[in-house]
């Protein structure tokens, strides 16, 4: 069984929280704030905010070394709600990647609301979690980790499908924002 730690106790870190131990893995739940407090998993997925990034690496670059560290952001402009504020051609995990280069950095849950995940369906269909990496034996860790919750998971590709995937997140965003889904909706993954 998988040990993983989550950073950020909002409504995706609890759904997150939900799903690994619904899998019988183990959980640390650590708030953003908790910046003391040793982070402890072998997996570990930031359900932060995008503008939160920076201050986590800032505090925890040394604890993440090593480890499947996690990406769940949207790098939406939060201000103008319409665009992302990452370049066109990079990430916000590209990004992370970079500043986190003993890690093994993934992209996951971005294009999910929590709703979906906890219910384990979109609509009638079941949720689909995307997983974007350049390390073959860490999106199986998560894969499984996933899959062992009761949600699919997919392999998306390398981490350059992270910009893709950011994309998707950002504009499922701007729908339920905008009240044309529902944040218990969202996209499906057909195959």
């Amino acid at each position: 069984m998988a040990h993983v730690t989550i950073i950020g106790t909002g409504n995706m870190g609890q759904a997150i929280a939900g799903l690994v131990a619904k899998g019988g893995h183990s959980v640390q739940a650590l708030a953003h704030a908790d910046a003391d407090q040793a982070v402890t998993g072998d997996v570990v997925v930031l359900a932060v905010p995008y503008g939160a990034l920076a201050d986590v690496v800032a505090q925890r670059a040394e604890q993440l070394a090593g480890r499947i560290v996690v990406d769940i952001t949207n790098p939406v402009d939060f201000a103008t709600f319409d665009s992302l504020v990452v370049p066109a051609d990079g990430s916000a995990t590209a990004e992370l990647a970079a500043a986190l280069p003993q890690s093994r950095v993934l992209k996951a849950f971005n294009t999910n609301f929590a709703a979906t995940l906890a219910s384990g369906a979109v609509g009638d269909l079941p949720t689909t979690v995307l997983v974007a990496g350049d390390d073959a034996q860490a999106k199986e860790l998560l894969i499984d980790v996933v899959a062992s919750g009761g949600v699919r998971a997919v392999d998306a590709g390398s981490l350059k499908r992270a910009r893709e995937l950011e994309a998707v997140g950002f504009l499922q965003l701007t729908l339920a924002a905008g009240e044309k889904i529902a944040w218990t909706a969202g996209f499906a993954v057909v195959s």
